[in-house]
């Protein structure tokens, strides 16, 4: 790929798991009864048909890992534990007394922070309590991530036994100079033991999360990683770019200097050597920085044309309601967006009080509406047409105008009611979503918000 269009389109930008972006929620305007009446409307709508999706914040960690942006508390004392399940599950319960019946919960993702922190008992405790008012939704799809230092084979046993069958490993890199960079030092022995262990319990789909642009990072050491990933063949891949955001609050990006961070051609460089080897092995991209093999649902999805994209990132399915549990939980009724609070003390105290712990939302509006169906179809499927009037809106002439460089570039199609994107454009979908982003374009930030596109 050539260096100038990396350098060109080498700017700060979203990931778009939702529109729109979280800096650009009207708060001011957001109550937390209008929430609920959304998400009281949209379970009417949806779980009959699909069940609904819970993500559950579990934020605890022993060690800081200074690549991640999570929000997450280090500590080595697990009697937290047990205080903050019964926290969410309280939480759960406030939800649960919005809805008419039992929700059917669709999929479930344990993330963090750590789940594996948390002891096998507890999880299964957490998740037996989850259950308590609750059903499978037929198809179910239930997921955690799992640190390869501290997942044990009762961490799986007791999480297969109450459902779950997906699994990502965080691995990042296999070299050790970037992994005491980032202080996240794993061998590659931890990562094959916690693999063959899942796939001997009966897990039917190992996902491994690959990081290129890391400090200190080479092509040699992305080429490496991938070639020892090769003998493990995790049935789908996360390949993405280190998300530099070091002006986050409580962000551990301190314990290296922009100087040791790879330049933008040089993690260009490493995503499409990276990207050639992995088609060489049998994966095949989905979306924006995943692969799957072909036995895995996500690319069954993205054949069926299914996939789908929320805070939770890619998804094999849709479902219209998606619940955060936890501190800093984000969910989704598909009418509006809210986020709980931050801190672990506020948040248990809030529920304790029966209150709905969030603290700052968005309620969309009809061009919202349009926008995102806009910019999902884009990341999932690389095209998206105005061809039905309801995905027509008037500012569309201009998002067209801020195209036509992009065109010209190569990296879109436009026709009369469609645009698609080339092969040559799929690196820098980002920026072509963001063409479509009214909020973004009308109010461009003064400051950095984003990590860059490339």
């Amino acid at each position: 790929m050539r260096t100038s269009l990396v350098n060109k389109y080498n700017i700060p930008g979203p990931r778009y798991t939702s529109y729109p972006t979280v800096p650009y929620w009207d708060i001011n305007s957001f109550s937390l009864g209008d929430w609920t009446k959304s998400v009281r409307r949209s379970f009417s709508a949806s779980n009959k048909p699909e069940g609904i999706s819970l993500y559950i914040h579990l934020p605890f960690c022993e060690s800081m890992c200074t690549f991640c942006g999570c929000n997450k508390r280090i500590t080595k004392r697990h009697d937290v534990e047990v205080p903050y399940i019964n926290a969410v599950l309280k939480e759960w319960q406030l939800y649960s007394n919005l809805f008419e019946n039992k929700p059917k919960i669709k999929e479930l993702h344990l993330g963090g922070g750590t789940p594996t922190f948390f002891s096998p008992e507890n999880l299964h405790y957490l998740i037996n309590g989850i259950f308590w008012c609750a059903e499978f939704a037929e198809n179910c799809e239930f997921s955690f991530e799992g640190h390869p230092n501290n997942t044990t084979r009762e961490h799986l046993q007791a999480l297969y036994d109450v459902g779950f069958r997906r699994v990502s490993f965080g691995v990042q890199d296999y070299n050790e100079t970037v992994q005491k960079a980032i202080h996240r030092v794993q061998p590659f022995d931890n990562v094959k033991y916690v693999t063959e262990t899942a796939r001997e319990i009966g897990f039917t789909s190992i996902g491994h999360d690959i990081v290129f642009g890391l400090p200190f990072q080479t092509e040699e050491a992305v080429i490496h990683t991938i070639l020892k990933t090769k003998e493990l063949l995790p049935d789908r891949l996360a390949f993405y770019s280190y998300a530099h955001i070091p002006w986050q609050k409580g962000n551990g990006q301190r314990g290296f200097n922009e100087s040791d961070l790879p330049t933008a051609a040089q993690k260009r460089k490493q995503y499409e050597i990276g990207k050639k080897l992995l088609s060489e092995v049998g994966y095949t991209e989905i979306g924006m920085d995943h692969f799957a093999l072909q036995n895995d649902s996500l690319y069954q999805s993205m054949e069926n044309k299914t996939l789908h994209r929320n805070f939770m990132g890619y998804t094999a399915s849709k479902t219209q309601m998606m619940i955060g549990l936890g501190v800093s939980s984000i969910s989704d009724s598909w009418y509006g967006f809210a986020q709980n609070v931050k801190g672990i003390e506020e948040y248990q105290h809030l529920v304790q009080e029966s209150i709905i712990p969030v603290y700052r939302g968005h309620m969309l509006t009809k061009e919202d509406e349009i926008i995102r169906q806009h910019i999902l179809n884009l990341m999932c499927h690389f095209k998206t047409s105005w061809k039905e009037d309801r995905l027509y809106f008037n500012e569309l002439p201009n998002v067209l105008a801020r195209l036509q460089e992009i065109e010209t570039d190569g990296l879109v199609e436009i026709s009369d009611s469609q645009i698609k994107v080339t092969e040559k454009g799929r690196p820098f979908v980002r920026n072509i979503c963001m063409a479509f982003d009214l909020r973004l374009q009308r109010n461009k930030p003064e400051t950095q918000l984003f990590s860059m596109t490339v």
